[in-house]
C-alpha cells in the first residue's frame, strides 16, 4: 500500500469523504486539494459507486460551509474586519451588491489556492441571500467533485498508479506539512480574533 492510502485511510471510506467536505469547508483545517484527491481516488478504486462520494464530499462542503456563513452572520461586518483584510473586504462587498449571492457561491467550482473560506465568511456577514448562494454553491460542487469522479472512473487503473507513484508520495509529504502550518496559523488567527474585544457603536 502506498503512501496516500496509508495516511489517509480514515478518510477512504464513504463517510471519510463527507467529514474532510465539511473539514475543507471550514474555517480551521487547511489542506489544499485534500478532498479533490479522496474523491479522485475513492472514485477509481470503487468504479461502481463512484457517482457517491461527489454526493458526500458535496454534503460535507455544504455543511463545513453552513457553519462558516453562520459564524460570518453572527460576527457581522465588524467581526469580517479581523479575519478578512480591508481591500479583500470591500472587493467582497461589491462582487455581493453587483452579482448578489449566487456570483459568491460560483469560485465554489474553483480548486485552491482560491480562498473560498473568506468568501463564505463574507456572505455571511453581509447577510447574503441563503438559498441562492447555497444552491448556486451546491450545483458547483457538484460540478467539480462530479467532473473530477467521471474522469477517475474513466481512466481508473491509471490514477492509481499515479496517486500511489513515488513522486507523487512527495507531492503528498508537501501537502501535509502546509496542511499543518496553515491549520496552526488559521487556528491561532482564529484565536486572537475571538480574544478580541468587539467595538460597540456609539
Amino acid at each position: 500500500m502506498g503512501l496516500f492510502p496509508h495516511l489517509f485511510r480514515f478518510f477512504l471510506t464513504w463517510w471519510g469523504a463527507y467529514v474532510l467536505g465539511a473539514l475543507d469547508a471550514s474555517m480551521v483545517f487547511f489542506l489544499p486539494f485534500g478532498i479533490d484527491a479522496v474523491v479522485i481516488y475513492l472514485s477509481a478504486r470503487n468504479s461502481m459507486w463512484f457517482w457517491l462520494y461527489p454526493l458526500l464530499a458535496t454534503a460535507g462542503s455544504v455543511t463545513g460551509a453552513a457553519v462558516t456563513y453562520w459564524i460570518g452572520y453572527k460576527g457581522g461586518e465588524l467581526g469580517l474586519e479581523r479575519l478578512i483584510p480591508r481591500n479583500r473586504l470591500e472587493r467582497f462587498r461589491q462582487r455581493v451588491k453587483k452579482g448578489g449571492a449566487a456570483a459568491m457561491a460560483v469560485p465554489a467550482l474553483l480548486p485552491p489556492p482560491f480562498p473560498l473560506t473568506p468568501l463564505v465568511l463574507a456572505c455571511g456577514a453581509l447577510n447574503a441571500d441563503r438559498r441562492i448562494f447555497f444552491g448556486t454553491f451546491v450545483v458547483m460542487r457538484l460540478l467539480r467533485f462530479g467532473g473530477e469522479a467521471i474522469l477517475a472512473r474513466i481512466y481508473g487503473r491509471g490514477v492509481l498508479r499515479m496517486l500511489e507513484s513515488d513522486s507523487f508520495q512527495a507531492v503528498i509529504i508537501a501537502f501535509i506539512v502546509i496542511a499543518v502550518i496553515g491549520t496552526l496559523i488559521s487556528a491561532v488567527m482564529l484565536w486572537r480574533t475571538t480574544r478580541q474585544p468587539r467595538l460597540r457603536p456609539a
